[in-house]
């Protein structure tokens, strides 16, 4: 296991980004952990560097999680989500004797200078480096207000995100470049529990008058919590809890029932054998260290059983049964593939963001007549002539995601179905981005833009709409996988 491969190592170096030229101001009153991504306590390099200043500095750790009102999509279902995340937080945290203080927007902008308020008391500040979305717009536009040393570290993947100083064509060429630079960093992995490494019996006092403008947030009742907010209140929670505690049992339940089985099973829609792990992957409430930590002890696996070759084959490098690696590529090569484009591309969810091969031939084919054009509110509302397309759809509205294998057809049928494009990409990323628990994600972003062409190849023959875009039919999934008890399952929003 991971656990045991690590003797206390410090944070690595190439984890660390120094977000501002300021110093540590040795004299404040505590560091300050500002929780923005990585939001939980255990295999969080983020939180044991904060651990490792306190430390050096002799003050205790103060941990900042904080919730926006006013960022695009914002609605109850994430605001559960990660208020479930949030309280489990802060009963581990109180736990342990560290200051935890929850606080959550009760409007747009009500929290604006809270970090910068909190961070002229603290010795230096410390957050999560995430490379999409909003995230790093907000912590470049604080990092030029703070007076005190402010880093970002990196808890994405099992590869440090800036160990590849360029983007990769493919999968394939991502892969190759995994198994060269990897093995060395698995013996780098977080602590388990960061928090073990502090001293106790001394807490951070949080100072005078901060949380009378700021109110902590009081999380004993989620449900009332989120009916207050200015928030999409017609996008309701699912039955899937958030948090670390959540996430911990999730994963437990496929290590031990659906990981065997993995390989096999987990095209197939009826049996809905993946890991369904990207929601706590997204929110920052599990590790893929914790994961790859399981699967690793589940397989009895130690590192002497990597390849020595580095092929780039999807399987045979880690030396795991068929649905471990199978489920490696996913957790490790496609995810952490999502997040080295969102670091390195600008417009990494734009159309110029295709290769080069993939606008053409979408360009050659764009007033290509197409059967049906629906329009965003039909794809919606589920409002197509296809019950297996209209059965993803709903699951997605319902359970905030879409069977893996469904959520690629899913896109290819936005894609025909559309006048465009640029208008399917939109659509793709608008629907995703509203609804789906993982979405907002370099992954999710990654996934829709291979609909396009992105990290695929061209293919024949060449297609009307398609040109030498991939090609998927809700007729051809029908043969290869049973699909009708999902249909009906899903055939009612």
């Amino acid at each position: 296991m991971l656990a045991t491969l690590q003797d206390r190592k410090p944070t690595p170096p190439i984890r660390i980004t120094a977000e501002n030229d300021a110093p540590v101001a040795p004299d404040g009153r505590f560091v300050l952990y500002w929780m923005t991504a990585a939001r939980r306590t255990r295999w969080n390099f983020a939180l044991q560097r904060a651990v490792e200043h306190g430390a050096a500095l002799g003050r205790p750790v103060l941990v900042l999680e904080a919730l926006r009102a006013g960022y695009r999509w914002a609605c109850d279902r994430f605001h559960r989500f990660i208020i479930d995340g949030m309280a489990d937080n802060q009963t581990r945290l109180r736990e342990r004797g560290v200051t935890c203080y929850p606080y959550i927007e009760p409007r747009d902008g009500a929290g604006r200078g809270l970090v910068e308020t909190l961070a002229a008391h603290a010795a230096v500040v410390v957050t999560d480096d995430f490379p999409a979305f909003f995230l790093p717009r907000m912590r470049k536009a604080v990092a030029g207000r703070l007076k005190v040393r402010f880093e970002a570290v990196d808890s994405n993947g099992l590869l440090p995100m800036r160990v590849a100083e360029r983007t990769f064509p493919t999968a394939y060429s991502f892969r190759r470049f995994l198994q060269k630079h990897l093995a060395g960093h698995l013996s780098r992995p977080p602590l388990p529990d960061p928090l073990a490494a502090m001293p106790r019996g001394t807490s951070a006092a949080i100072p005078p008058g901060i949380t009378e403008r700021w109110t902590p947030a009081a999380l004993d009742d989620p449900a009332s919590v989120v009916a207050r907010l200015p928030i999409d209140h017609a996008v309701p929670p699912v039955m899937m809890r958030g948090g670390p505690e959540a996430a911990s049992a999730r994963l437990s339940a496929f290590v031990d029932r659906a990981l065997p089985r993995y390989a096999a099973d987990r095209n197939q829609p009826e049996l809905d054998a993946t890991s369904r792990l990207s929601p706590y992957l997204h929110f920052g409430h599990i590790s893929s260290h914790e994961v790859f930590d399981r699967i690793a002890a589940a397989e009895t696996w130690t590192p002497d059983r990597l390849a020595p070759e580095t092929s780039g084959r999807r399987t045979g490098w880690w030396g795991m049964s068929e649905s471990a690696e199978a489920f490696l590529d996913q957790l490790v090569t496609w995810r952490e593939l999502g997040s080295n484009r969102c670091l390195h591309v600008d417009g990494y969810d734009g159309f110029e963001a295709l290769p080069a091969w993939a606008r053409k031939t979408l360009a050659d084919h764009e007033f290509d007549p197409r059967e049906v054009i629906y329009d965003i509110d039909d794809f919606e509302d589920a409002r197509t002539h296809d019950p297996l397309w209209n059965a993803a759809q709903n699951q997605l509205r319902r359970e905030g995601r879409i069977h893996n294998y469904l959520r690629m057809l899913w896109g290819k049928k936005i894609f025909e179905w559309s006048e465009s494009a640029r208008a399917a990409l939109g659509t793709m990323i608008a629907l995703n981005d509203k609804y789906a628990l993982d979405g907002r994600d370099p992954n999710s972003y990654t996934a829709i833009l291979w609909v396009l062409g992105l990290h695929d190849r061209a293919w024949g023959p060449e297609r009307p709409v398609f040109g030498k875009i991939r090609y998927m039919s809700s007729a051809n999934t029908a043969r290869k996988y049973r699909v009708r008890r999902y249909i009906e399952r899903y055939s009612a929003p």
